[in-house]
């Protein structure tokens, strides 16, 4: 934005409002959007008492299997029929990956079995159950 002074030269400003403007509006997108990316596919966990920390570690493979028995590799939704042969490419590219499995609680038992036997014959070895944890009941003295 050119401005003339009272003397007849020009001088240049650059008018920061808008620029300010942009910014704010990228910043609210991002803090709605980031957490709803980090949540994945939307599982209600199992609750156990006895829990085992879960390393997070970026390299980790996440199978989802949602309550209405869909599986997701990566929050991407996957056939059944599809889940072996992508599951032996991953596991061709990236043989030593572990492998983290969200079931949900509702789920019958079949279901994650079916997809735990794929995750195996794909050759993983390291394979993962994940859970909530659950306050242990107060012991009666």
């Amino acid at each position: 934005m050119s401005l003339e002074s009272p003397r007849g030269s020009v001088r240049s400003e650059i008018n920061v409002t808008p620029l300010v403007d942009v910014c704010l509006v990228l910043l609210i997108i991002f803090m709605v959007v980031a957490p709803i990316l980090h949540a994945g596919v939307k599982v209600d966990l199992p609750k156990t008492t006895q829990v085992f920390p879960l390393s997070q570690d970026p390299k980790q493979l996440t199978i989802s299997v949602a309550q209405d028995g869909g599986v997701y590799v990566r929050s991407v939704r996957v056939a059944s029929s599809d889940l072996p042969a992508l599951l032996a490419e991953i596991h061709t590219a990236e043989p030593d990956r572990d492998v983290i499995v969200r079931g949900d609680r509702a789920l019958q038992y079949e279901t994650v079995c079916e997809v735990l036997a794929a995750v195996s014959h794909a050759g993983f070895t390291h394979v993962g159950l994940v859970t909530e944890t659950e306050k242990a009941p107060p012991v009666a003295r």
